[in-house]
């Protein structure tokens, strides 16, 4: 039977690093997070980041725009945080309305503010093995992955989903620690090779956002199993692995919800840490 692997447990011992790293700088620290529209996933983000900032001793600055918002006048909001010295992060909560491109506006967030590394500077950073800031919920599953005591050295991994916020970020952190590996994706699916990809693999993360596509006789024995999925099927929330199945052949799992979803919000602010530490 698999080792829970929570994330709220780690996220503690990082809290504890960054409320020293906030104390160090001698001023309190400023996040501003910008909401456009209605989304009640959102909402729930945007309240666990004002609860985890207070925590911290972090200034949480919460602005609202309407669902009407056009990309013109968020940019413009955008770049008066960004000349605005008091703020240290900016953060745009997703999904925005759909007359606005989110990789127009994160490209307008100052790279040195830019706390979800989704810039193309921190992801070039990133490319070349010298970013500061990684993507949040990539850099969520790396701390998991530390605290299994797991050595990724030519480790078989196999990612499953390669999303611009999460699989491909988490994609060049993986190939940072030599790990031998395999990302997947709906042309594996549609090939018939998920299953045979996933069958090998010694460390499994998935991040696609579609209940049950890996079948639990899928894992390998004493795999670890990074479920980064989060569905909502009837009244339950549910990841992208078949949980039962699953734990009864890995050695590690993330339960959903509890797993990576506790420690993102951890990561987006040792992430304001860091760029404030930078900014002096």
């Amino acid at each position: 039977m698999a080792k829970l692997l929570e994330g709220k447990p780690v996220a503690e011992k990082i809290k504890e690093q960054i409320k020293q790293s906030v104390q160090s700088l001698g001023f309190k620290p400023a996040l501003a997070s910008v909401m456009a529209g209605e989304n009640a996933g959102s909402e729930a983000y945007v309240k666990s980041q004002k609860k985890v900032a207070e925590e911290l001793g972090i200034d949480y600055r919460f602005s609202k725009l309407g669902p009407d918002t056009s990309e013109g006048k968020l940019v413009g909001f955008i770049e008066e945080l960004n000349s605005d010295k008091s703020v240290n992060g900016v953060i745009v909560q997703l999904p925005l309305p759909a007359q606005i491109d989110y990789q127009k506006i994160s490209g307008h967030i100052c790279p040195d503010k830019d706390v979800e590394g989704m810039h193309p500077v921190n992801i070039g950073k990133l490319l070349l093995g010298k970013a500061r800031i990684a993507p949040c919920t990539a850099g969520a599953v790396m701390e998991l992955l530390n605290s299994t005591g797991t050595d990724l050295y030519g480790k078989e991994v196999v990612l499953v989903g390669h999303s611009e916020i999460v699989g491909k970020p988490l994609a060049l952190l993986l190939l940072d620690k030599f790990a031998t590996l395999t990302v997947c994706h709906i042309g594996t699916s549609r090939a018939g090779k998920l299953e045979e990809h996933v069958r090998r693999a010694e460390v499994l993360i998935v991040a696609v956002g579609k209940a049950g596509l890996i079948k639990g006789s899928w894992i390998k024995q004493g795999a670890i199993v990074i479920d980064v999925g989060i569905n909502r099927v009837g009244d339950k929330i549910v990841g992208d692995v078949e949980f039962e199945e699953a734990q009864k052949r890995a050695a590690y799992i993330t339960p959903v919800p509890g797993g990576v979803g506790p420690l993102t919000v951890t990561m987006l602010m040792r992430n304001l840490a860091e760029a404030a530490k930078a900014q002096q």
